[in-house]
């Protein structure tokens, strides 16, 4: 009978946690981290009702001694190359999730380090130690399931679900668990009386087609029953690269938008550059102040690492999600990027001279451009030189509340299947 040998490996509370260790007076008290948005807080807020994704203004009226903490970054990578590197000292099958979580494969390390739960629990203490965070595991013989229980684990746990008892632990959980199952597939399963992981095993596909579509039914069906075949993935390309920001939630203009938006751009444009890829489509999200969220996309005719290239398609697409929500109250913007290839080579267009198309004029004059500017801050660091709306603006970094989200990790920045594209706020 296979090992339960797949552990995922999720810090609890990371970013609240790190706020705590960077600031030993936070200890013991209901922190937030964010700004406008919570990104993550402690236990002690929770105790409360605060959670991640929720607004400050209602984590506040939840929590009026509620203390709130910048959410750029500081210390955070540090923290997360720290328990990393723990990680790769067990094993060197990793597959990193975001800055926070990752699963291991550990099958081959188990005649040095013991059992998987031996080699849990040393992980966990090997991270306390070194780090002081807290780390919950869940092993198993499935991907979705160690996960699963990593969660359950929470706070400061472990759980290895063993071989033929895999159904006896995930069915009487709720359906939340399961993923794929956000607020609005979690409303819908529940209106039709689905509640838990064994109800949506026990429901005919057919019906399960009816409420959420084939692709979802499959995929959920497939889970409740304990369905994953994915091995530990650690030599994924990448299929995104993106950013996203949030910010007070209030009605806001393009032009408010647009130094934000660019900002973010240049973040990721930088990093295809460096990576030597370019991108052939962009994405938009934008979230709104009830947590509901819209993104549009457009694909250019060739692909692309060029910052005002992207922000030209990145402008129009953020100008469409204004004008078919003018009344929306707005706290979070994000890119994207896919479609992405590598060394791919320049064909020169004639006749034409658009920044979005390839080899145009304009387009090699922009990315010229892009050189100098990336060779100034490899010289003398990213803050050498700024876009000119953050001078008029009387700021050079984030402002007016905006809080980066994503991983600042460059490893972590991949996106595949279920890996994430942006940070999860956490649960």
């Amino acid at each position: 009978m296979d090992e339960p040998a797949i552990l995922h490996a999720d810090l609890d509370a990371f970013y609240a946690a790190v706020a705590v260790l960077e600031d030993p007076s936070l200890e013991g008290k209901p922190v937030a981290v964010g700004t406008g948005v919570v990104l993550s807080c402690t236990y002690e807020a929770r105790a409360f009702g605060v959670r991640g994704g929720m607004r400050m203004v209602e984590a506040r009226e939840k929590c009026p001694s509620m203390i709130e903490v910048d959410g750029t970054f500081g210390a955070y990578p540090q923290y997360s190359r720290k328990v990393f590197s723990i990680f790769e000292s067990f094993t060197p099958e990793i597959e990193p999730l975001s800055i926070d979580e990752a699963f291991l494969d550990v099958s081959g390390s188990l005649h040095l380090f013991g059992d998987p739960m031996s080699i849990a629990n040393q992980i966990r203490a090997e991270v306390r130690d070194q780090t002081g965070l807290a780390v919950s595991v869940g092993g198993s013989t499935r991907k979705f399931l160690s996960k699963i229980a990593s969660q359950v684990a929470k706070p400061d746990g472990v759980i290895i679900v063993e071989p033929g008892t895999e159904l006896y632990f995930l069915h009487p959980l709720p359906v939340s668990y399961l993923w794929g199952v956000g607020p609005v597939t979690k409303r819908k399963l529940n209106e039709f009386g689905i509640e838990t992981i064994a109800d949506i095993a026990n429901t005919p596909f057919d019906s399960l087609v009816v409420m959420l579509g084939s692709g979802a039914a499959s995929h959920l069906g497939a889970l409740a029953n304990n369905q994953d075949p994915r091995p530990i993935s650690t030599t994924r390309k990448a299929k995104s690269v993106g950013a996203q920001s949030a910010m007070r939630s209030r009605i806001r203009t393009l032009e408010e938008l647009k130094p934000m938006l660019l900002r973010l751009i240049d973040k990721v444009s930088a990093r295809l550059r460096k990576k030597n890829r370019t991108a052939r489509t962009i994405t938009i999200r934008v979230r709104f102040g009830d947590l509901s969220s819209v993104t549009r996309s457009a694909t250019m005719p060739t692909p692309t690492a060029s910052t005002q290239a992207i922000a030209d398609v990145g402008y129009r697409l953020l100008a469409k999600v204004l004008d078919e929500y003018p009344r929306h109250e707005i706290s979070l913007i994000g890119v994207s990027t896919t479609g992405l290839s590598v060394g791919e080579p320049l064909q020169l267009a004639l006749g034409v001279d658009d920044a979005t198309t390839g080899g145009t004029p304009k387009e090699l004059e922009y990315g010229a451009l892009d050189e100098s500017v990336d060779e100034l801050r490899r010289r003398y660091g990213r803050g050498v030189i700024t876009h000119g709306s953050d001078l008029l603006s009387g700021r050079s970094t984030f402002g007016d509340g905006l809080s980066e989200v994503m991983t600042p990790d460059e490893r972590l920045i991949v996106a595949e299947d279920q890996g994430p594209e942006y940070v999860d706020f956490e649960e």
